[in-house]
């Protein structure tokens, strides 16, 4: 099984389909004001670091990282197409993150993400993130979670 994660537009036709496949599960979940996912314009507007995970050539996954100068990094549109969640494809990709984030100087990261996403949920807690209160523009909202994980030095 070859594994390759990849730099990657968000406005390729695969990026696309992965974004569009996480907006399908999150949209009867969440309301939309319980929604915070950038769209693909606004990830390439902000600058967003994203990346695609790929198994034997077949696109499985993508997430990105938005830099808040040296201060934090947030993950940002992580998903992982069901058929792949069994495989330990998040994790390698939530490790390339943050290897990203840290070879950019940023030591803490940061994310939201809603109380619907069991899997997500476990695979960030197993990967030692803390629950934190909302940070940046975030407000208490009782369908999200928050989490920060500071990234040791590799």
């Amino acid at each position: 099984m070859a594994v390759q994660i990849s730099p990657e537009r968000p406005d390729t036709d695969d990026a696309r389909a992965l974004i569009a496949e996480l907006e399908a599960e999150l949209v009867p979940l969440y309301p939309r004001e319980s929604r915070h996912g950038y769209s693909v314009d606004k990830l390439i507007a902000r600058g967003v670091a994203f990346f695609v995970v790929r198994q034997d050539g077949a696109a499985a996954g993508c997430g990105g990282v938005l830099l808040y100068g040296s201060e934090y990094g947030e993950l940002k549109r992580m998903f992982m197409r069901p058929g792949y969640r069994v495989l330990g494809l998040a994790k390698q990709l939530l490790e390339h993150l943050a290897g990203y984030a840290r070879s950019c100087g940023v030591m803490l990261l940061r994310l939201e993400t809603g109380i619907h996403q069991h899997a997500a949920i476990g695979l960030y807690e197993q990967m030692d993130f803390r629950l934190v209160s909302p940070f940046g523009s975030y407000r208490e909202d009782p369908l999200s979670r928050f989490y920060e994980k500071t990234l040791s030095k590799a």
